[in-house]
């Protein structure tokens, strides 16, 4: 499609000589600025990726796919209810499980808490939380007194396997002075951390039976957690579920639990997205105007080409590959650039923060303790295409006016 002649042209016009300096230095921005944006680009949406995954990981490995609950936040005869919901099709879990809201404290020091009641062996199989132990062990998860801790929560109240923990209910004991908040001490048998700063900092684990003496609901539950194959397909198992229930509970889904947390993501993936891609669109402007100066500096060297034999096309294509060659460049650095940082990007943030000194990604604000990355290969490939179809129409136009110069006026003026 392109002979030597042309490409070994389009390779000298863009190697600039002193008085064309000015106009390789832009090229040379232009260059830099499509591998910034790319590279921008593809860190920027692996993140945003990782992020999301690592996200939807830790709360449906932490919380079920679908939350079954009782009128009054009451559901009796629950072990018969999750056997009919296990033959769901589908389903692979249903955890019955109490939840209340508690204050913790410990010598004066007091943090906000969300207990959960759940057999022993239920939370043993609930591999983000057995796998992710600290301390202690949950063998010893049984008994009247024994709670599991996150590792935030305990550094945060200065406990540790062993040390009590006293828990405050808002719903208190009625007496003749009023009403008087339930306080009971419980003993910890191990912390865990999975690696997301709100479980670890307010979540507590507590035997079935001892939940539903604390939170008096004795042979009851509040919600049944199911869990199925496949996530994507909470929606169907949600209405078999409900059609099960008859009206004697209520089935909210994943999705709609954090409908409004994830749409937050995807808005901000998308507006960055929008932002970003103008990093690529600036720097084709920047193709444009060089192209558009060397066509103008090379326009007697074109009036020579034309007159030795050159046609319009052959001119056309010397000056297509010229610019062509700066986004086709740019383009592949700002790849390789954005999948090495996207690979090393927990590195790198922990280099940065031991050469300033200062905390780049705090735990408490993104919920998560790393900085993830997911790389999407059809998100790169789509990012890399854009870069290249932006590269090459800048260079469409200068091409042309460049194949439409008159040898002869060319050659009248200079």
């Amino acid at each position: 499609m392109f002979s030597r002649f042309e490409w070994m042209v389009a390779m000298r016009y863009l190697r600039a000589r002193r008085q064309e300096g000015f106009i390789s230095v832009i090229a040379w921005f232009s260059l830099l600025g499509i591998a910034l944006g790319v590279a921008t680009l593809i860190i920027v949406m692996s993140v945003m990726n990782g992020f999301r995954q690592e996200l939807l990981t830790r709360i449906l490995g932490i919380n079920g796919h679908l939350m079954v609950s009782g009128q009054a936040n009451r559901l009796a005869d629950f072990d018969d209810l999750a056997e009919r919901v296990r033959g769901v099709p589908d389903v692979v879990q249903v955890t019955p499980m109490i939840e209340g809201q508690v204050m913790a404290t410990v010598r004066g020091t007091a943090r906000g808490a969300v207990v959960r009641g759940v057999r022993g062996s239920d939370l043993a199989a609930r591999s983000i939380i057995a796998d992710n132990i600290l301390a202690g062990s949950l063998d010893d998860f049984s008994g009247g007194d024994a709670v599991v801790v996150g590792s935030r929560l305990a550094a945060l109240l200065g406990l540790g396997v062993g040390d009590k923990i006293s828990l405050i209910s808002p719903k208190g004991n009625v007496t003749a002075f009023g009403t008087v908040p339930r306080v009971r001490a419980y003993r910890i048998v191990a912390t865990f951390n999975i690696g997301m700063y709100e479980y670890d900092s307010s979540f507590i684990f507590m035997p079935l039976e001892a939940a539903q003496v604390y939170f008096r609901l004795p042979d009851a539950v509040t919600n049944l957690e199911v869990y199925v194959e496949n996530v994507n397909s909470t929606r169907s198992a949600g209405v078999e579920i409900s059609r099960l229930l008859s009206g004697a509970g209520r089935v909210i889904d994943w999705q709609q639990l954090n409908a409004s947390f994830f749409n937050a993501i995807q808005v901000e993936r998308n507006v960055m997205f929008l932002i970003l891609t103008l990093i690529i669109v600036v720097a084709a402007f920047n193709i444009i105007s060089s192209m558009i100066m060397l066509v103008k500096d090379k326009g007697r060297d074109i009036a020579i080409l034309r007159t030795m034999g050159a046609t319009s096309g052959m001119v056309m294509r010397i000056f297509f590959l010229a610019g062509a060659s700066v986004g086709i460049i740019g383009t592949f650095l700002g790849f390789l650039l954005g999948l090495l940082f996207s690979a090393n990007i927990e590195t790198i943030r922990q280099w940065i923060q031991g050469l300033t000194g200062s905390e780049l990604f705090d735990p408490t604000i993104y919920f998560l303790s790393q900085l993830p990355a997911e790389v999407n290969p059809w998100e790169v490939l789509a990012v890399v295409g854009m870069g290249l179809g932006l590269s090459f129409l800048a260079t469409i136009y200068p091409s042309w006016r460049a194949s439409r110069i008159d040898p002869a006026e060319a050659l009248r003026y200079e």
